[in-house]
């Protein structure tokens, strides 16, 4: 063989084996993307902190315990009483308004038609119900100081009377932010709105809980003028019922809970508002119509 074909020989060899490297590497690439574990989803839920102790909340289920707290408020019960009434809801029934029970039990606080807290309807109706939790719990001598073992059963007559007490940090977590006690301590990581929202939705729903309040509205806010606790209240159920009402902003007192403030797993919690957010009024925010 002449030189010459020896040199065109070698060089078709090594461009072959250039070209199957090449298409090895694309495979290898391709492989890699396509194989890749998609990215974790968005872990939604509230949480409220104490420190630096956090307890969790499923969204459908901070939107009840915002209502069984706003009921407490309406009432001018002390935080203590909405905290046994958490902790006794979580143990019922997880904090869910539940069809079934043990025998005849129903409901949030999983009350009993044949024990004359009311009809099916009436229990399957969370305002009633609660209700009629502190009707009873404000019987009970003492239920502020004594434990919320004996304050939940002087309530419930349950069987298992000793179950309240694993539930009762969270309970007072939640509690004193639904209250407004502490600030800025209860958030919620959600996924985007799927829907639009709307002012007067939002109105009426927080009225459900805690009455009539006074607010003006816009075509995608509502603002509610609100003293510090009171205005905290109000913020911290907007956020925790957020997921259900599509909002995605609520303003106070110079801070800030954006939904879109998510690191991927987590919220990011209540940021100094860029606008300075007016300390003597709440601002909720809904997701707006598309244009």
């Amino acid at each position: 063989m002449s030189r010459a074909r020896r040199t065109r020989a070698l060089l078709f060899w090594i461009l072959s084996i250039a070209l199957v490297c090449v298409i090895i590497s694309a495979v290898g690439l391709w492989a890699v993307n396509a194989f890749k574990p998609a990215p974790p989803p968005l872990s939604t839920g509230c949480t409220a902190a104490v420190g630096s102790d956090k307890y969790y909340l499923a969204p459908d289920q901070a939107a009840n315990a915002g209502l069984i707290t706003a009921i407490a408020v309406r009432r001018q019960l002390p935080p203590r009483a909405a905290s046994i009434a958490l902790a006794v809801a979580l143990q019922e029934s997880k904090l869910r308004n539940i069809t079934h029970g043990d025998m005849d039990s129903l409901g949030l606080f999983q009350q009993r038609p044949s024990q004359d807290w009311g009809t099916q309807a009436e229990i399957l109706d969370p305002v009633f119900s609660t209700n009629s939790f502190y009707s009873e719990l404000v019987k009970v001598p003492n239920y502020q100081t004594i434990p919320i073992t004996e304050a939940a059963q002087a309530v419930q007559r349950s069987a298992y009377p000793d179950a309240y007490a694993q539930h009762d940090p969270l309970g007072r977590a939640f509690a004193s932010a639904l209250t407004g006690q502490s600030q800025g301590t209860l958030v919620c990581t959600l996924e985007a709105p799927t829907a639009a929202g709307s002012p007067s939705a939002v109105k009426k729903a927080l009225e459900v809980g805690y009455g009539p309040v006074e607010s003006t509205a816009t075509a995608t806010t509502l603002t509610i003028p609100a003293g510090d606790v009171t205005g905290w209240s109000y913020a911290q159920w907007a956020v925790a019922n957020a997921d259900s009402l599509n909002i995605t902003d609520v303003h106070f007192s110079g801070k800030h809970w954006n939904r879109g403030d998510n690191d991927g797993t987590t919220n990011k919690g209540w940021q100094s508002a860029p606008d300075g957010a007016d300390a003597s009024a709440v601002v909720i925010t809904v997701k707006a119509e598309k244009s």
